[in-house]
């Protein structure tokens, strides 16, 4: 239980508090760990660096992105549903923030956590590779048995000397298709999908049309930088951040947007472009517009030029506090700039900025931080190099582990990390991926720890163990609440147990969490998943493309995802599937695609072995589980080929996975 001691500081004497868990952040995956902790009777505090708690879901992340509801439960449906009360049952996810902050308040107090805030982390004492006790800036000194980094910027763990990367790593460090340097290609978008938010394709990412980057001297305009990098590789950049402005139409509501004091037009030359380009775009075509309760919109980034601030973000997630609060300083105006040129530049169209200024702060929100949100959206910070790190694979394909202990299933999405200069003087954006789903994916517990030989008793369900590439994925507040409840459940385990995190019986914890609700599993029903099919099975996952491929979960594809050629760049396109055969022996060779009416009659199907070639036409209409392109004879160690082509193929080409399966 909390205990007061006393320690010397500068020849002072200083009180200092002990805890059996110490939790930094007061983030939703901090106050998840804080209550979850605090319900099986130990002492908690919650040393928040802001003055506010619940991190984005209070602090302007009102619509947040769920994935499939099915793999939220434990902490985080309780959280929502509590939050949801009151409301149209359409709203389950999609409180308000004060609600929110209110839901929060409530669960802390109910369980007795103590929260401080304002309590910006200072110092770090670790004694054999276990933290003692931390102190704030303010000289308070709090002493624990556990730790955990529920931060967004990862502060204990870095302090504490765990090992950690910020940026992107290389496409060749774990062999993810997405990983480092990513440009984007044009995706034109017509006239009229811009002048309307109904109409045609989704528009989160992507350029929509070639707009020059250059001013008249040839140099690049506000926002957009010259790069030299190769595709794939790493860098020290991350995803750009922004503020999720919650707004409204309700008169009754309705604040108008402020002009920032350092508002500065010339940054927003992109934009008016990008306008230009298309004079009759609609407002809810420069920002995503999610709706929430009580009439209230999450006002969020998407396409080109938005709310999103590439490289405005440059120096936070090691940044201290001075550098921090610059940067977040900045994002105001710059977001706050952007508002106000909108619906006040005679150069943008007088249609258009009658429609931004329909829109306003909401009155009865962030009230203390004049209406404006309060948290700025860190979507990455640092990553721990912990014990098991989490890669593409394990979002995509390898989605199975033994330790799970929470669950994601939202697609890859990363947000501009770049605006970048072409070849032809042009505009694109870097760093985002198009079409790039998983499938429902375990979460390990060794993802949430350091390494045993750097820290001992913390655990970090924020800044975890990922890859850039599967953080994009994982870094939902329903994932990190999801993580918090298993930290703050494994922290009370290690120190009743007296064993570091790494050392507790994860099985135990596993059922703890089960019985709170925790969703640890989610089978769908008749999928095929790679490592329950007999035989060798090559996924697409592990394919060669040559050319564009969309990747799609549509039907029940193998491993949940399957490509497809989109119909499209007919003769420019391949699929190549490599297999080597474990064993001499007879096969037959199967071919999976997820057929559809309107697939190809006629998908060329290439079989290369050594030099022998067959070709087989597929007909992708019907429905089948396989298609076999043949049983023969197999030398072990032999190299089989399969390529399938999109050659005058009169519909759309899919491919899932290619098998290798024993006949007797």
């Amino acid at each position: 239980m909390k205990a007061l001691v006393f320690l010397m500081m500068a020849g002072v004497a200083a009180a200092a508090e002990r805890y059996d868990v110490v939790v930094y952040g007061g983030t939703p995956a901090g106050i998840a760990a804080g209550v979850t902790a605090a319900r099986e009777g130990v002492s908690v505090v919650v040393l928040e660096p802001t003055r506010w708690i619940g991190g984005m879901v209070t602090g302007g992340l009102a619509r947040s992105d769920v994935g499939k509801k099915e793999t939220v439960g434990g902490f985080a449906k309780e959280f929502f549903t509590k939050a949801a009360e009151g409301y149209d049952p359409k709203w389950m996810w999609y409180a308000e923030p004060k609600k929110n902050m209110a839901v929060f308040e409530a669960m802390l107090a109910e369980a007795r956590v103590k929260v401080v805030r304002s309590a910006k982390l200072k110092d770090v004492l670790k004694t054999e590779g276990m933290i003692e006790r931390v102190t704030t800036e303010d000289g308070v000194v709090y002493e624990g048995g556990q730790f955990i980094d529920a931060s967004y910027e990862g502060d204990l763990m870095a302090k504490a000397g765990v090992s950690y990367r910020v940026g992107r790593e290389a496409k060749s460090e774990y062999g993810e298709a997405l990983a480092g340097f990513q440009p984007m290609a044009v995706r034109p978008r017509t006239n009229e999908v811009m002048a309307s938010g109904k109409a045609g394709p989704s528009y989160i990412h992507g350029t929509p049309a070639k707009i020059s980057a250059l001013d008249e001297k040839g140099e690049p305009i506000f926002g957009v930088v010259k790069a030299n990098a190769k595709p794939g590789s790493a860098d020290g950049l991350t995803q750009s951040y922004n503020f999720r402005v919650v707004v409204t139409q309700r008169d009754d509501l309705k604040i108008p947007f402020p002009k920032p004091e350092n508002y500065k037009p010339e940054r927003y030359e992109l934009l008016r472009r990008l306008i230009g380009s298309f004079p009759q775009v609609a407002f809810n075509r420069l920002f995503h517009l999610g709706e929430i309760a009580e009439g209230k919109y999450d006002l969020n980034a998407q396409g080109l030029f938005s709310t999103d601030y590439p490289g405005g973000n440059t120096g936070y997630p090691d940044g201290d506090w001075t550098e921090r609060e610059k940067i977040r300083r900045d994002h105001i105006d710059y977001i706050q700039g952007m508002l106000w040129f909108l619906g006040n530049d005679e150069r943008v169209p007088e249609e258009l900025r009658k429609e931004a200024n329909s829109w306003g702060l909401c009155r009865d929100e962030f009230a203390d931080h004049g209406n404006w949100p309060y948290a700025l959206y860190v979507r990455e910070g640092r990553r721990m190099k912990g014990v098991q790190v989490m890669v593409q694979d394990d979002c995509q394909r390898k989605v199975r582990k033994p330790d799970s202990v929470g669950m994601g299933s939202f697609i890859i999405d990363c947000h501009i990390v770049q605006r970048i200069v072409t070849e032809d003087g042009s505009v694109t954006d870097e760093g985002s991926f198009p079409d790039a789903p998983t499938q429902p994916y375990q979460i390990p517990y060794r993802s949430l720890t350091p390494k045993p030989e750097e820290c001992g008793n913390l655990l970090v369900p924020v800044c975890f163990s990922a890859s850039h590439v599967a953080y994009c994925s994982m870094r939902m507040e329903p994932v990190y609440m999801a993580l918090g409840h298993a930290s703050g459940l494994a922290a009370v385990q290690a120190m009743k147990g007296g064993k570091g995190v790494q050392g507790i019986d994860v099985e135990e914890l596993r059922k703890k969490l089960k019985e709170q609700g925790a969703v640890l599993e989610l089978d769908v029903p008749g999928a095929l998943l790679v490592e329950d099919m007999a035989g060798l099975v090559v996924d697409d996952a592990d394919a060669e493309f040559i050319g564009e491929w969309t990747h799609t979960n549509y039907g029940v594809p193998v491993n949940l995802i399957s490509s497809h050629d989109g119909g499209q760049g007919k003769g420019e396109k391949k699929a190549v599937f490599r297999l080597k055969v474990p064993e001499k022996g007879n096969f037959d060779l199967r071919f999976y695609y997820a057929a559809a009416a309107n697939r190809a009659s006629n998908a060329k199907v290439t079989v290369i072995r050594g030099d022998r070639k067959s070709v087989v036409e597929v007909d992708q209409r019907k429905l089948a589980a396989f298609f076999s392109l043949g049983v023969a004879k197999f030398a072990a160690g032999e190299e089989v080929i399969v390529v399938i082509a999109n050659d005058d193929a009169d519909g759309i080409v899919s491919v899932d996975a290619v098998q290798l399966l024993p006949v007797k």
